[in-house]
């Protein structure tokens, strides 16, 4: 069984920078998508990033392109770097985990799409202006 945890979220004033960080365990797929993404109180799902885990670019939701940045990290991790932070980057953050498909078919970009099969349990993030 899979299990993803979130961990880096906080809280930081408009403009600042925040790194989250994703512990994987469990599984055996050796090439999966990881993506990340978040929750405003009363809002959508929204997908912000993703990659493959396999090879390939990253992709992004257009809101945070050139802002965020998803890698791979040692030991199973995948980490996501957020600059230039705003208020509306506010919400929850879940990492998740699923197929190929998961990235390459786009469903990421709903958070909790189709083929994305795991996901944390979430990090707050708060922007202050």
């Amino acid at each position: 069984q899979v299990q993803l945890m979130e961990s880096g979220g906080g809280s930081v004033q408009a403009g600042g920078s925040l790194r989250l960080s994703c512990t994987v365990s469990g599984g055996t797929a050796s090439t999966y998508c990881m993506a990340w993404f978040r929750q405003a109180a009363g809002q959508e799902r929204e997908g912000v990033a993703a990659l493959y885990i396999g090879g390939g670019s990253p992709y992004y939701a257009d809101s945070v392109k050139g802002r965020f940045t998803i890698s791979h990290g040692a030991k199973k991790t995948v980490l996501l770097q957020m600059n230039a932070l705003k208020p509306e980057d506010s919400g929850t953050y879940y990492c998740e985990q699923g197929s190929s498909y998961g990235c390459y078919s786009g469903s990421w970009r709903t958070g909790g799409g189709q083929r994305m099969d795991y996901w944390g349990e979430g990090i707050p993030v708060t922007l202050s202006s």
